[in-house]
């Protein structure tokens, strides 16, 4: 640290007798962050101006341009996605299908008398009747022969009670028309034949009833997230207006961000998904990048910096904190885009985005906005939390300044600042004397190192056991009306809702309805019967260029589990090739629910351990740079593994088995959504590394200024807990609501991100990370001396080190005040009078007043 020149008017004498000193100007920050909080407070009305208009014109004109949002066949890979585009080039539309299920109470003897039932007749008419006359719906299909349904005997189901009618809305399955008609007819078969049970399932009734169930839980999930992280914050800062603050910061983001991912989505289409993600992070990462901010102005103003240098202080090391966090995870987030898929790539773009725009935010508007307020940021302060006493110091010297109070008037004795310093430095001793309960673990680092590590290491062990899989209609809750019928439906005609679909194609771009493909269809047909896992009704369908038949097989299993997955594996491992693959001018390829789930599987699969190699890497080399140490790199990403892995585990412990499913109202699928564990790693890497710069840095504070490795992660930690208990609490606030809505997946994604906040912020912040730094010592980095070597030099240069502004000062320099050292030393003495033993100076510069 650049020491503050000597006054020329101070004389040669012993170094206790000096007089006053010359502060001369602060050392001026050159990294980035702190030339961007210069620039914003030199010209504060621009900066907040600017952010508001930019935020306002983003969301606009990204209104008018439109989102471009992901099609059905743009989350498909493999062989799946291969079979779809094949299907999409020869012009076969897929439409949404739905399925009525009339059911009477007792079998029938047989599938004849089941369909000579008056009432089963007469119900099947009707209900044909009022869907034709819906208008939305074509390709009717019945067991009973109607005007304008095609019959089908293969629509009667096995326990000979009940019975299907089929049908697809008009339009594709992307835009199809409204299922509301279909829904309104069906109850009115429902309300005419109350003998029997008459119910409707499809895509798009379904996808009716899951919406209304997710919209209404975001919708309660938004009210409860805003005032819950509204409240946490007014508990952190004990005023409304520095609570709102951070809120301000965070949603001007998420909204800008929103405007700006609309021009992106022309090239990266996005979906609701990484709407709901953007929410998640834009939120957690803006409250966060803004309260490091304010906590550590707030702690140089109560220091006793004036306003100007207390931001200034802020932005060469929390502001530094915040730009290495967010750059760290943008860079974890862009790992999605290594893997190729539409599903991530979205995901991936938007919450690079509203990360992004919430670090400028920080950097920009936040200080220039701090800048504006001053102190009237503690406005509006709640009752029960009093103005300290350095705040009522702070009163008393700008009173004083301003003619209200004579300073002289002051009754408190005036010492010499290089007195007052040695009593701040014997209390700074005193206070690392103190171990509490980061002494006593530090004692014995070696152990507390191995006992945090080795309960870490069984906490991931279950990741072991991990199953993933596409959820399909197991994500949709259960217990809505809509989830009884498809129960019922799936008893009646099992494999029906996951039929896996064979595309058989020609090489020779042929015609698929020659004799020898029909052949081969029909043979393909009966060996999937005769395997006892796959089942009628089996349709066949073509493109209207006949290049392409769409062959449709029921399968046994929900479509995710493994009964699906393995009669996906005889499909195509011994059916088709013993029937369609004899044909060498036919092929085939399989999509469908459980081949899309199996094919996304093995994407991830390989493309998974590039994404985890390309994040650390980059992680890695982002913190290399920001603390130029190889080895906390190394560490700082070790840790967050540690984290991952145990979030991992009790993932797997709480939705692969059922002891969790009263507590979180599920049912267990026994599988991990596919796209949740790589979709955690990154945002877990990214926001986990939030703490930890954040608490590396005060410890490398701690460091340079000459403290002994043990004492400076004590005091890091202890100056850090505060913000980053904060900031943990509010981002594991949040994601326990995402546990509490209806769908399972977002149920994972909440407990699995909640839990590694948790884990980061408690076993790994608290005990596990001060025991491996205090364990590794000096070979962390090479800094100052420490201990007795650097105290001796310390009375030589007191003076030298004392803060370049007290509370008192004002006016600008380069963007931050600096004033004559006349003026500071008479309103300094006002702020100096008094030793605060209690409160360690966040510099390190001093020993703690």
């Amino acid at each position: 640290m650049r020491s503050t020149p000597r006054s020329p008017a101070a004389p040669p004498a012993h170094r206790f007798d000096r007089g006053p000193v010359d502060a001369g100007p602060p050392r001026r920050p050159t990294h980035l962050a702190a030339r961007a909080a210069r620039w914003s407070v030199r010209h504060r009305t621009l900066a907040v101006g600017g952010w508001l208009v930019g935020v306002v014109l983003a969301i606009v004109i990204g209104s008018l341009v439109g989102t471009n949002s992901l099609k059905d066949i743009d989350y498909s890979v493999g062989e799946d996605g291969r079979a779809q585009h094949i299907l999409a080039e020869h012009g076969y539309v897929d439409t949404a299908s739905e399925n009525v299920l009339i059911q009477r109470a007792t079998p029938a003897a047989d599938a004849q008398t089941l369909l000579a039932d008056p009432q089963i007749r007469a119900t099947l008419t009707d209900a044909a009747a009022r869907i034709r006359a819906s208008g939305v719906a074509t390709a009717l299909r019945s067991p009973v022969a109607a005007p304008g349904v095609t019959a089908d005997p293969g629509l009667v189901s096995h326990d000979r009670r009940s019975v299907l009618l089929t049908f697809d809305l008009k339009g594709s399955d992307d835009d199809h028309a409204s299922v509301d008609p279909t829904l309104d007819a069906v109850a009115a078969v429902r309300a005419a034949h109350p003998g029997l049970s008459v119910e409707q399932f499809g895509d798009a009734s379904a996808d009716k009833a899951l919406n209304a169930t997710v919209g209404k839980d975001f919708h309660r999930a938004e009210l409860l997230a805003l005032p819950l992280t509204l409240g946490i914050l007014l508990a952190v800062f004990g005023a409304v207006i520095a609570a709102l603050v951070p809120m301000a910061l965070a949603m001007t983001a998420f909204i800008a961000s929103i405007g700006l991912v609309a021009f992106v989505s022309r090239a990266f289409p996005t979906d609701s998904t990484a709407t709901s993600v953007m929410l998640l992070i834009g939120l957690a990462v803006g409250v966060d990048y803004a309260l490091f901010y304010i906590r550590r102005e707030r702690e140089e103003r109560a220091a006793g910096h004036g306003p100007e240098r207390a931001l200034e202080i802020a932005a060469e090391t929390s502001g530094h904190a915040v730009l290495t966090s967010g750059l760290t995870v943008a860079a974890s987030l862009a790992g999605l885009f290594i893997t190729g898929m539409g599903a991530f790539t979205g995901v991936a773009v938007g919450t690079i985005i509203v990360v992004l725009i919430a670090v400028l935010g920080s950097l920009t508007a936040l200080p220039a906005l701090l800048s504006m307020l001053g102190d009237r940021v503690e406005m509006l302060r709640l009752p029960w939390r009093r103005r300290t006493a350095t705040s009522r110091r702070a009163r008393r010297g700008r009173r004083a300044r301003h003619g209200e109070v004579d300073a002289t008037t002051v009754t408190v004795p005036v010492l010499d600042p290089r007195e007052e310093l040695l009593q701040r430095r014997r209390a700074y001793q005193a206070h690392l004397a103190k171990p509490g309960l980061m002494g006593r673990l530090l004692r014995r680092p070696g152990l507390v190192a191995a006992v945090t590590g080795g309960l870490l290491l069984l906490l991931t062990l279950p990741t072991l056991g991990m199953h993933t899989a596409e959820q399909g209609f197991d994500d949709i809750p259960k217990k809505l009306p809509i989830m009884k019928t498809y129960e019922r439906l799936s008893a009646a005609f099992p494999g029906g809702q996951v039929a896996a679909h064979v595309i058989v194609s020609t090489t020779d771009g042929s015609a698929v309805t020659t004799p020898q493909a029909t052949q081969a269809i029909q043979a393909l047909r009966d060996r999937a019967l005769a395997t006892g896992r796959m089942y009628d009704p089996i349709d066949v369908t073509f493109t209207p260029d006949h290049q392409v038949a769409r062959v449709s097989i029921p399968i046994t299993g929900s479509g995710t589990n493994g009964e699906s997955i393995s009669a996906l594996k005889t499909l195509r491992s011994t059916v088709i090739p013993a029937t369609i693959g004899a044909d060498s001018n036919l092929r085939a390829d399989v999509t469908g629910t459980t081949a899309g789930s199996a094919d996304f599987n093995q994407r991830l699969k390989t493309r998974t351990p590039l994404v985890i190699a390309f994040v650390m890497v980059l992680a890695f080399g982002l913190l290399l740079g920001a603390f130029r140490s190889a080895l906390i790199a190394l560490v700082a990403v070790g840790l967050n593994l540690l984290s991952v892995g145990a979030s991992y585990g009790l993932l797997v412990a709480v939705f692969q088995h059922h002891w969790a499913d009263g507590l979180l109202g599920y049912t267990s699928t026994g599988a991990v959504t596919n796209w949740l564990p790589l979709m955690l790693f990154v945002i877990l890497f990214g926001l986990s590394m939030d703490y930890q710069v954040f608490v590396l840095s005060r410890v490398k504070e701690a460091r340079d200024a000459g403290l002994s490795m043990r004492d400076a992660v004590t005091v890091g930690v202890r100056r850090s807990a505060g913000v980053v208990t904060s900031a943990a609490v509010i981002m594991v606030a949040v994601f326990s609501i995402f546990a509490t809505l209806s769908q399972v997946s977002m149920k994972q994604l909440g407990v699995g991100l909640g839990a590694a906040i948790l884990i980061d912020a408690t076993l790994i912040r608290v005990v596990l990370m001060p025991a491996v730094l205090t364990l590794l010592g000096d070979r962390l980095w090479r800094g100052p001396r420490s201990g007795s070597e650097r105290d001796s030099e310390r009375d030589d240069d007191a003076q030298a080190e004392l803060p370049h502004q007290p509370a008192a000062a004002e006016g600008r320099s380069g963007g931050f005040p600096a004033r004559p050292a006349d003026e500071w030393r008479r309103e300094g003495a006002v702020q100096m009078a008094r030793p605060r033993p209690d409160y360690p100076t966040p510099r390190w510069a001093l020993p703690p007043n």
